[in-house]
């Protein structure tokens, strides 16, 4: 069974180990997470979570409210949104069905809060895995943007199509 758990600074050498994994490099190659001080950080904005299988750690995940972080990474965005990254540690665990598993935890998750209305994801614009990934979960193409000059392709998932892609 997956579970979700917040990160802690219990994890660092988990997760600085996992961004050294060419799949997460290829998902995410620019950025630096400066760990060991974001694990130490709760912000009101952002849920840091490790998903564990029967108990042992296979992935990360990371849910924000993109309106109030406070880097304003997504640029002018509604109050109603989330966005969410997500990586599995492990090539051994993809393809697997962990991944999706995940996401329906993770959706699940962010619309708990019935004010939630979207869900924001940004993988590279080279990913065509993560943009069928995404497409099978309900997530929509919205539009090609340059962040922090990498081009990703924005989805979003609406609440009003989730309910067809959650178990």
């Amino acid at each position: 069974m997956i579970t979700l758990r917040p990160a802690t600074l219990n994890d660092l050498e988990l997760v600085e180990y996992w961004e050294t994994k060419q799949h997460v490099i290829d998902c995410d190659p620019d950025d630096d997470w400066n760990w060991e001080e974001e694990l130490r950080r709760n912000p009101a904005w952002r849920e840091q979570l490790v998903a564990e299988l029967d108990g042992e750690p296979i992935g990360f995940l990371q849910i924000i409210d993109p309106f109030l972080e406070e880097t304003h990474y997504w640029g002018d965005v509604e109050p109603s949104k989330r966005a969410i990254d997500i990586w599995l540690g492990e090539e051994n665990n993809l393809n697997k069905g962990y991944g999706t598993r995940i996401m329906e935890l993770a959706i699940e998750r962010c619309f708990q809060d019935p004010a939630v209305d979207g869900i924001l994801i940004d993988p590279l614009k080279s990913n065509v895995k993560a943009h069928r990934f995404y497409k099978r979960l309900g997530f929509e193409f919205i539009e090609e943007r340059i962040f922090e000059e990498t081009v990703c392709f924005v989805f979003e998932l609406r609440r009003k199509t989730v309910k067809a892609f959650l178990r």
